[in-house]
């Protein structure tokens, strides 16, 4: 018998996108689990799935070492859904043709229904004929396999959608687990539910159990070190884990001297005060100042501080005794963005709380929200009893303002930024535009520009601020802010702050940019 049931399985080819899956059903309250492509059918069997998804990819299915499932789970008899790769994978198996495309297709794209025998796919059930999707593709398919048809074509897709009926397989070329599928979310709850049957029975209540649960049988009895940097995700980890196993915990805050303004009095306050947690707090702006002393390079500076994190911890846990563990709160975007754990994905940037200790550290890792995204973590917070304001505080990254000067990390430009960014998020929350948008923050650019200031030449620093609109951290737009909001914004930072003349609106989306320059 399984440990544990899980309904749908994902076999992930290393898409970027192969989390939104889950993610997507989760929301529609079924349980699901991605596991890597190469997973063996004998432990697959093990979780009683009731259907399985092949997510996309990066690979060619026509390509030398083309990435292929285990034969045997093709005979499993479960009914099975191909996205984009795992389409090309379907067709390639069961002898169709899969060529190189021609024209590449990105973007978005309508699909319109072709009927089976007289009816309509179910994969279709209460979505709108030429309903948009969004396409990512260099491949396509060229001819089908025996028994499969047509369920849905776009005008530069020919075979948009297919299915076997008889075998329960069904195929998309496009994305349906991205924010632009508009009924993207609608086919895979029909897949998942209408067609393999999976149940509707999973909430953040269940996860907050099971991950109480299993805390406690890993920790026994052992210490458990918490890194907490007083945003949202270490926020979210400390409480779990103080639920779970009280006094066995130890956090530890530590001021990096990379904090926004207040930061670290807020952290303390919150946690010492509102939720009754025994903190430790660390005053470390120096040691981490002198270690990024002359280093400008993005990649370095992660790794440093991240490095620097790890031996303050290890050197404080030598002040307690039992300490076995280590927790952090890494997610599940800084994952897919820095390591390939689950699939052949493309490694985007180093995050410093991923990949890992290092082997001269003798701690085990605790990241209980380690597959879950951002607004996942809030429900968390919710479900924990988390204050409102700490919850749905905009996302702030790890290395801190490290990432957001670009060039030489020094005290005097920390200074500045701070200030600069304080006020952009105060006016910010007084427009109530901060409640509206996902994340919002000012980077201290590496250039100095020429100004006027009263009857005086001005060359000082200029800023960038930026701030976006998203869902999950993977994609994002730039936020529309109202020009007279952008005119307050940089009429108080030049006016305000010293030694900075000029400042800049950020409209870059992701892709192609990063939400952080860094």
């Amino acid at each position: 018998m399984a440990e544990k049931i899980v309904p749908i399985i994902v076999l992930d080819f290393g898409s970027q996108y192969t989390q939104l899956i889950a993610r997507r059903l989760r929301e529609s309250n079924v349980y699901c689990e991605i596991v890597p492509y190469f997973e063996k059918v004998e432990d697959i069997k093990k979780f009683s799935p009731k259907g399985i998804i092949l997510s996309g990819g990066p690979a060619s299915i026509y390509a030398e070492n083309a990435y292929k499932i285990d034969e045997a789970i093709w005979d499993l008899g479960l009914p099975m859904m191909g996205i984009c790769y795992g389409m090309q994978h379907t067709v390639d198996h069961f002898g169709g043709k899969v060529v190189e495309a021609q024209e590449h297709e990105y973007g978005k794209a309508s699909i319109t229904f072709d009927e089976i025998n007289g009816h309509l796919s179910p994969l279709f059930k209460n979505v709108d004929n030429n309903s948009i999707v969004w396409m990512s593709h260099a491949d396509r398919v060229e001819a089908l396999p025996n028994g499969f048809s047509r369920i849905a074509h776009s005008e530069n897709s020919p075979y948009a959608a297919i299915a076997n009926e008889e075998k329960n397989i069904y195929c998309m070329q496009y994305h349906p687990e991205v924010y632009h599928s508009v009924d993207g979310m609608k086919m895979l709850q029909n897949f998942a539910v209408d067609i393999c049957k999976a149940p509707q029975d999973w909430t953040m209540a269940n996860f907050a159990n099971e991950q109480i649960e299993l805390v406690r049988k890993r920790v026994g009895k052992g210490k458990v070190l918490c890194a907490l940097s007083g945003g949202v995700d270490s926020s979210v980890v400390t409480a779990l884990l103080y639920k779970a196993i009280g006094d066995q915990l130890i956090p530890v805050f530590v001021d990096n001297g990379l904090l926004r303004k207040n930061e670290g009095a807020k952290v303390k306050e919150i946690f010492g005060e509102y939720l009754q947690v025994p903190l430790i707090a660390l005053d470390a702006e120096d040691d981490f100042l002198d270690d990024l002393a002359g280093v400008d390079e993005p990649e370095r500076k992660r790794k440093i501080i991240g490095h620097k994190f790890i031996e303050l911890f290890e050197k404080e846990a030598k002040n307690h005794d039992g300490i076995k563990f280590l927790a952090q709160g890494t997610l599940y975007p800084d994952v897919i963005e820095s390591v390939s754990v689950k699939g052949p994905s493309k490694v985007i940037k180093t995050h410093h709380n991923v990949g890992g200790l290092p082997v001269w550290m003798d701690f085990e890792l605790i990241e209980p929200l380690r597959e879950l995204f951002k607004d996942e973590v809030r429900l968390l917070g919710v479900e924990l009893g988390l204050p409102h304001e700490m919850v749905y505080r905009h996302p702030f990254p790890g290395p801190g303002l490290a990432v957001r000067i670009l060039g030489e990390v020094t005290r005097e430009r920390c200074a500045l930024l701070r200030e600069a960014d304080a006020i952009f998020l105060e006016e910010l929350k007084r427009s109530g535009y901060y409640a509206k948008t996902w994340q919002a923050f000012a980077v201290l650019m590496n250039v100095k520009t020429v100004g006027v200031m009263g009857d005086n030449r001005t060359y000082e620093n200029a800023v960038a601020i930026r701030c976006v609109e998203s869902t999950d951290g993977m994609t994002a737009t730039f936020a529309h802010l109202p020009h007279d909001l952008l005119e307050t914004i940089a009429g108080r930072i030049i006016n305000e702050v010293n030694g900075i003349n000029r400042v800049t609106y950020d409209i870059t989306s992701k892709p192609p940019g990063t939400i952080e320059w860094e």
